[in-house]
C-alpha cells in the first residue's frame, strides 16, 4: 500500500483517482513486509523519504476515510500527527520495543485520544524475544485496558507464530478500569492463572478468549471451579507445556463452558498408570454438557507412564473406534510405544488440521497440513530421510522448521534424491545431529529457496563446510539474513563468500 500511494499518486489523474480510490484506501497498511532481520523482526520500517511525502501530501486527502489503519514504531507519529482520522476504528501497532510503547501510551496525547474515543478493534505487536516476560508489557496491557473505553477486540501480542510474549495477567490489579466493552481477546498468558483470571473477574463481557499458556501448573490463589461461564461463546486453549494437570485443571474448566458454540484445544498431556485421552473420555468428561457446541477442533498428546502398575493400553483401532457415534468429525490418530513398553504416546487429531504449529515424530502417517507454518521434529531413534520427503509433501506452506535429534539420520543412501521446502524462511538444526545439517544445508539434496535465517552448532558448520573450504556454491547460504551459532565464534576471511548478505 506504500509503495502503490507513493508511486501513483500525482502522475496522472487516472492513476490517481485510483491510488485514492475510497475502496483502497479504507484499509491502510504504512507497513512493509519484506523479510525477516531476525526470526524476532519481522517487519521493516517505510523508507524515510517516503513516509514524508506521504504525510504531507496524501494523508491529508484521505484522512476522512481512512478505517483502518497499521503503522509500526517509526512511522506511527508521523502518520498520526499527518491528520485526523475520523472514521478510524481498527488500529494496529506492530514491531514496538516495549519501552517506547509504553512512552506513547502514557505521553502521545493523540494517540491516547484516538485509543479512548475511537478505537474498537486494537492489535498490538511487541518484539522481543519468545517467552520473555517482563513488567513493562503487563503495564502496557494495562494502560491499553483502562484507556481504550470502546475496545471491543484486542490481540495483545500474538500476531506472529514466533513472537509469543507471556503476560502475567494475574498481577493486574482489580481496581483498573477495564473496558466492559470487550468481547474477543487473543493473547498469551504465562500460566494457568492468567486464563482463570480473564474467566473470572473483570472482562465481564468477553465471549470471545484465545489463550496460548507457557505453563499449566496449580492456580495462584481461590478460584471457584463451580462457577458455569454462561457468556463465553468460543473457547481457544494452547499450550505447549506438557502437563500432568489435565484431569485436575482443563476438565473441570471446561466443564464450566456450557454455552461453548466453538472449542479449540492443543494439548500435550502426561499420565501415571492410567490411559490414554480418547473420544469417549473427551465426550463422558466435558462434551456431554456443552449442548450449544457447533465445533470442536483439537491436537491432544497423551504419554502414559507406567510406573508401578501394568496397563493395557488401547490399540490405534480402539481409539479410532472411540470417536464413533458422537458426532465428531474425522479424526487421525497414532500410537507410540517406547523403553520397553513403559511409555505409551497417543496423537489424536481433528480433520482437517487448522492449528498453524505442529509436533511430530517417527510414528507419524503423514496427511495434508495446508494451514501449519511451524513444525517441531523431536525424537530420541533416528529420522528416516523418507520422512523429510513426507514432510515437504504434507506441509506444503512450513515456513518454520525445528530438528531435535541426536541420532543418525537413517537410509541416508537415498539422500540425493532433491526435497524442495519452497516457503520455509527459518531452519533451527542446534539441537539435531550433523547428518540433518548435511541434508539441510546442501543444494544437492535440499532445495530451500526462501531460507533466511539458520540456527545451528558451529561443530556442524564446520564440518560441513570442511572448515569453511569446501565451494560456497555448493551451499543453501546465499540468502541468509541471520546466523545463530552455538557457541560463538570469529569470522574466517572468507565468510562473506559463504555467506553474502550477513
Amino acid at each position: 500500500m506504500v509503495n502503490v500511494l507513493y508511486s501513483l499518486v500525482d502522475v496522472n489523474r487516472r492513476f490517481d483517482r485510483l491510488a485514492l480510490d475510497s475502496l483502497y484506501i479504507r484499509v491502510l497498511d504504512m507497513t512493509i513486509i519484506t523479510t525477516m532481520n531476525s526470526l524476532y523482526d519481522q517487519t521493516s520500517s517505510t523508507d524515510a523519504q517516503v513516509l514524508s511525502k506521504i504525510c504531507e501530501k496524501i494523508l491529508p486527502r484521505i484522512h476522512h476515510q481512512v478505517q483502518k489503519l497499521t503503522v509500526e514504531q517509526y512511522s506511527m507519529k508521523h502518520v498520526l500527527d499527518a491528520a485526523n482520522y475520523p472514521e478510524l476504528y481498527s488500529l494496529s501497532l506492530i514491531n514496538f520495543q516495549k519501552e517506547i510503547l509504553y512512552k506513547h501510551l502514557t505521553d502521545d496525547l493523540i494517540l491516547r485520544d484516538i485509543l479512548s474515543k475511537q478505537i474498537t478493534h486494537l492489535n498490538i505487536d511487541i518484539k522481543n524475544p519468545a517467552g520473555y516476560y517482563s513488567s513493562t508489557i503487563l503495564k502496557i496491557f494495562g494502560l491499553i485496558l483502562s484507556l481504550c473505553k470502546k475496545l471491543i477486540v484486542l490481540n495483545f501480542c500474538d500476531m506472529f507464530p514466533t513472537r509469543t510474549i507471556s503476560t502475567l495477567l494475574f498481577h493486574l490489579r482489580r481496581e483498573n478500569s477495564l473496558p466492559s466493552t470487550l468481547i474477543k481477546l487473543k493473547i498469551n498468558g504465562a500460566c494457568v492463572t492468567d486464563c482463570l483470571y480473564l474467566l473470572d473477574g473483570p472482562l465481564v463481557c468477553l465471549s470471545t478468549l484465545i489463550i496460548n499458556v507457557s505453563s499449566i501448573v496449580y492456580p495462584i490463589g481461590k478460584i471457584d471451579s463451580t462457577k458455569k461461564l454462561l457468556k463465553l461463546k468460543c473457547f481457544s486453549f494452547t499450550s505447549c507445556d506438557h502437563t500432568f494437570k489435565y484431569d485436575t485443571l482443563i476438565v473441570p474448566l471446561l466443564c464450566r463452558m456450557i454455552n461453548l458454540e466453538e472449542l479449540r484445544l492443543y494439548l500435550s498431556v502426561g499420565r501415571c498408570d492410567s490411559t490414554y485421552i480418547d473420544g469417549i473420555q473427551l465426550y463422558d468428561q466435558f462434551l456431554i454438557y456443552m449442548t450449544q457446541l457447533n465445533k470442536f477442533t483439537f491436537n491432544i498428546k497423551t504419554t502414559v507412564y507406567q510406573t508401578n502398575v501394568s496397563v493395557e493400553l488401547p490399540s490405534n483401532e480402539d481409539i479410532q473406534r472411540s470417536f464413533i457415534g458422537r458426532d465428531y468429525q474425522e479424526v487421525a490418530s497414532y500410537i507410540k510405544t517406547t523403553l520397553f513398553g513403559r511409555i505409551g504416546e497417543c496423537h489424536i487429531y481433528s480433520l482437517p488440521y487448522e492449528f498453524e504449529y505442529f509436533n511430530l515424530d517417527n510414528s507419524f502417517q503423514g496427511g495434508m497440513f495446508h494451514k501449519v507454518r511451524q513444525l517441531t521434529m523431536n525424537d530420541t531413534i533416528p529420522f528416516k530421510h523418507k520422512l523429510f520427503k513426507l514432510i515437504s509433501q504434507g506441509f506444503p506452506f512450513l515456513k518454520f522448521l525445528y530438528i531435535i535429534n541426536n541420532d543418525p539420520l537413517k537410509d541416508k543412501q537415498h539422500s540425493s534424491t532433491l526435497i524442495t521446502f519452497p516457503y520455509l524462511t527459518f531452519l533451527d538444526l542446534t539441537l539435531a545431529h550433523l547428518d540433518y545439517a548435511e541434508l539441510f544445508l546442501l543444494e544437492k539434496t535440499m532445495h530451500l529457496p526462501r531460507l533466511l535465517n539458520l540456527a545451528m552448532q558451529y561443530e556442524s558448520l564446520t564440518t560441513i563446510t570442511n572448515n569453511f573450504t569446501t565451494n560456497a556454491i555448493y551451499f543453501n547460504f546465499g540468502k541468509l539474513i541471520s546466523l545463530d551459532i552455538c557457541p560463538s565464534f570469529v569470522r574466517p576471511e572468507n565468510f562473506r563468500q559463504y555467506f553474502p548478505l550477513l
